[in-house]
């Protein structure tokens, strides 16, 4: 009995050895990168980080926009309008990484001029892109829609998204306590659906 104990410690602790390397392997061609104003992209960002691994990367401007709601507003969409991209002060090398879950909230009911410029400067050729969202309650609006068109040569799987703050009204960080938890349920739910769990 004794010995059949041992053999089966030894074969489970193979198999978990097998399955950790596996999913190291995994997580080290994985890249999550976002933009935050309010956080709730980020905490969005931290939660899928839990649960994939990879390398854990937040998108920032070689001049960042303005505090003040309304300054930021209005530079964004003349930069919408102009077809301006801002330049960014991060850096990656994407050769690195076969899937870059890319997160952003949603400004003017479209991608935010920041992860245009992203999108502009790497060759995502052959990459899996997975877009995931925090919005003020009016949803993704069309930056599904723009990764599509300005994500060329990838792969798109089905994104996510959620509520987060609404900074018009001085709401800023939403994802916090109990929502945080009812947030990471349905981040869970949705690694499951697009297979991306390295935990499952």
């Amino acid at each position: 009995m004794n010995k059949l104990l041992i053999l089966f410690t030894l074969f489970s602790s193979c198999f978990s050895s097998d399955i950790s390397e596996r999913n190291e392997g995994i997580s080290d061609k994985i890249l999550i990168i976002y933009l935050s104003r309010t956080k709730n992209t980020k905490t969005v960002a931290e939660i899928i980080h839990l649960e994939v691994g990879g390398d854990l990367v937040e998108l920032e401007l070689k001049n960042p926009y303005p505090e003040n709601y309304q300054a930021i507003v209005k530079q964004v969409a003349e930069e919408n309008e102009s077809g301006f991209l801002p330049p960014l002060k991060t850096k990656v090398n994407l050769d690195k990484y076969d899937t870059i879950f890319l997160g952003f909230p949603t400004w003017g009911m479209q991608l935010p001029p920041p992860i245009k410029s992203f999108l502009k400067d790497y060759d995502f050729t052959g990459k899996t892109v997975i877009p995931f969202n925090t919005n003020a309650g009016y949803g993704v609006g069309s930056s599904f829609r723009q990764l599509k068109t300005l994500c060329e040569g990838c792969k798109i799987l089905d994104g996510f998204s959620t509520e987060g703050g609404i900074e018009r009204d001085g709401v800023y960080l939403a994802i916090e306590g109990d929502r945080k938890k009812e947030v990471a349920t349905q981040i869970i739910d949705w690694l499951s659906e697009i297979k991306m769990r390295a935990h499952q």
